[in-house]
């Protein structure tokens, strides 16, 4: 028993200290982005908000720490640096990655389903819910109502009790 329990401890070392490995640094850190204006810095700030990680798809790409979100905002900062505007650098994007980069896509046709399919979703789970209470409630209605034969036992055996 002593024996395992030394082997169990073991084994879990060696995972723990094989994790810790895997879960340091990858390559060297990347170079700060310096911006020499206020306002660049402020319009590269708030597009790294708006746009998101294509990698990570939940996080835009400040929070991101995928390769291709420190690419993109790169990309943004040294657009910005070369004067472009904001809407010049979201068009950009838009036209290289389409409106799921993002992350809140203008209503058009191609993003229906984007503004509209939770909403059918919703209400279609909501309507076959409320079919299903229905037909149970029917259901347990039907069944509470006995039968003549049914009456006639349950009278006989409160009879002889």
């Amino acid at each position: 028993m002593k024996r395992k329990l030394i082997s169990f401890l073991l084994i879990l070392g060696v995972s723990l200290l094989a994790l810790q490995v895997q879960a340091g640094p990858k390559g060297a850190p990347k170079d700060p982005i310096v911006f020499n204006d206020p306002q660049i810095e402020s319009d590269y700030l708030e597009l790294s908000e708006e746009l998101r990680c294509l990698v990570c798809q939940n996080q835009n790409l400040i929070d991101s720490n995928a390769d291709l979100a420190d690419d993109l905002r790169r990309e943004v900062a040294k657009m910005l640096k070369q004067g472009k505007t904001k809407e010049q650098v979201t068009e950009f994007m838009v036209e290289r990655y389409g409106d799921f980069v993002l992350y809140n896509p203008p209503f058009k046709i191609q993003t229906l389903l984007l503004w509209v399919g939770p909403f059918v979703l919703m209400f279609w789970g909501l309507f076959s819910m409320m079919k299903k209470i229905k037909a149970g409630k029917t259901e347990e209605n039907s069944s509470a109502e006995l039968s003549e034969q049914e009456k006639e036992k349950l009278e006989a055996i409160l009879k002889n009790k």
